[in-house]
């Protein structure tokens, strides 16, 4: 799944819900908290974790590619 960006960048929990990924900020705050998040191959507990263009983020065996 890719995400394109309108802005510069896209917060984390921001992508996992435009992704379909959650169903809610709460939901995407838990999950990230949890350590179940990857940002580039690496785990990433920040919800406001800034994302821009390259970026690919994994979450329950879904990817999403920043473009």
């Amino acid at each position: 799944m890719k995400i394109e960006l309108r802005e510069d960048f896209i917060k984390l929990g921001q992508a996992l819900k435009a992704a379909g990924l959650v169903g809610s900020g709460i939901e995407a705050k838990i999950v990230i908290q949890d350590g179940e998040v990857l940002v580039n191959g690496e785990t990433d507990t920040r919800r406001g974790r800034k994302l821009y263009s390259g970026d690919v983020v994994t979450y329950n065996g879904e990817k999403i590619e920043i473009v």
